[in-house]
């Protein structure tokens, strides 16, 4: 497994990463979490990602009880959690959600009893909030941090002007500024890992653990025909991402890409996912995955990394079309 510096900190993490929406408790139990946990820790992966958010906790639990279990060393992995949504869904009150010094301090000691763990070593601020001052946020986190509860803050879903607001209160007031962002990054979704950020990269320096690099399981090609019955774009509460992902236009580019794909004798999975971590701003690409065929599949994208020479990605371009113009500086 490669390993990534994450931005410009000392932290490293695993060049692919395994993570928890959707699948925990929604589509698994802690048998099969257990052992998916167990095959990607044994394949070199080190960041476990979570969130509160996640089956409104159940998640977090779950992915507790298997830490708990597997009794690995605390110094071997590294295990996140996200603050925003709230834990309670719409049954969230007043002070229950969003960023504020009570909800994120509130919300970080939930987690650390849902994971079962004595410190998170990431924390995100799941997404900004225009109701919160960027320094009660920084002056939170800087605290958390001095506290030992968290060993990194950052982002997730910010925008660039946003995340440099909060570096901006870190640096006047000398407190710890966010290091991570976690955008969704895949051959669909482009804009802000190279665009948007990239000066943020070039100046500031930020680690990114970027999600769904496979576009919701549509770059793996099952969805060229329908949508699977137990599949995550067929579960109750998931429509928006059906209504997201399911567009004719998308699912012809995939199956072009597929043609690709079988001319470099490699899987759509696989080589979408090593198309992410191919750009040298990726820390890490979280997985997911409902069983061990599922999981070994975009464990190969590291074998497939040799083969994306700039013609393959010259024709990976032209195939989805969604290379975004970047700004002249």
């Amino acid at each position: 497994m490669e390993y990534r510096y994450m931005g410009k900190t000392g932290l490293q993490l695993s060049v692919l990463s395994f993570g928890s929406w959707v699948t925990f408790h929604k589509q698994i139990e802690d048998n099969t979490a257990d052992e998916l946990m167990g095959m990607a820790y044994d394949a070199g992966i080190n960041f476990f990602d979570n969130a509160e958010v996640y089956a409104l906790g159940k998640s977090e639990e779950m992915m507790g009880r298997v830490l708990k279990q597997k009794n690995w060393e605390r110094s071997s992995y590294v295990v996140s959690s996200k603050v925003f949504f709230g834990w309670r869904g719409k049954n969230n009150k007043p002070n229950q959600h969003g960023l504020s010094r009570k909800h994120i301090v509130e919300a970080c000691h939930e987690a650390l009893q849902r994971l079962q763990v004595d410190y998170l070593d990431l924390y995100f601020c799941h997404r900004p909030d225009k109701n919160v001052p960027i320094e009660e946020v920084v002056f939170t986190m800087n605290t958390l941090i001095q506290q030992g509860k968290i060993l990194y803050w950052g982002t997730s879903e910010w925008s660039g002007v946003e995340i440099m607001q909060a570096h901006a209160v870190a640096e006047k007031y000398r407190l710890i500024g966010p290091a991570m962002e976690q955008p969704q990054y895949n051959l669909f979704e482009r804009q802000k890992m190279e665009n948007e950020y990239v000066q943020i990269f070039k100046n500031q320096g930020l680690g990114t653990t970027i999600w769904s690099p496979l576009a919701a399981g549509l770059l793996t090609g099952k969805y060229n025909n329908g949508i699977p019955e137990g599949s995550r774009l067929g579960l109750e509460g998931f429509g928006w991402l059906k209504d997201r992902w399911m567009a004719e236009e998308k699912i012809q580019k995939v199956r072009v890409l597929g043609e690709l794909a079988n001319d470099l004798e490699v899987g759509i999975a696989p080589l979408s996912i090593a198309w992410c971590v191919k750009n040298p701003h990726v820390t890490t690409a979280i997985l997911g995955a409902t069983s061990k065929e599922q999981l070994t599949s975009n464990l190969q994208a590291l074998e497939v990394l040799p083969k994306l020479t700039p013609e393959v990605m010259e024709k990976i371009d032209t195939i989805m079309q969604t290379k975004p113009s970047l700004p002249d500086f």
